[in-house]
């Protein structure tokens, strides 16, 4: 997620990938959304580390060539 306003991004995400309306996301109780906020934070947090990951490895195939 881009950077800027938190609550619009915890929007957009719960609209797009967990199909929850905002007017649902902020009817949850308190410690729900809370949940919902830590759990996307993580998600975000684990692909962020796969893509650096990724780039790595297409980065130093790219030098060496693939070994078959």
């Amino acid at each position: 997620m881009r950077e800027g306003d938190g609550e619009a991004n915890i929007c957009y995400y719960c609209l797009h990938e967990l199909h929850i309306l905002p007017h649902e996301f902020f009817a949850l109780p308190r410690k729900e959304r809370a949940f919902v906020i830590a759990a996307i934070d993580e998600r975000v947090e684990h692909e962020k580390q796969k893509a650096k990951e990724l780039e790595r490895k297409n980065r130093r195939g790219g030098r060496k060539g693939r070994k078959h």
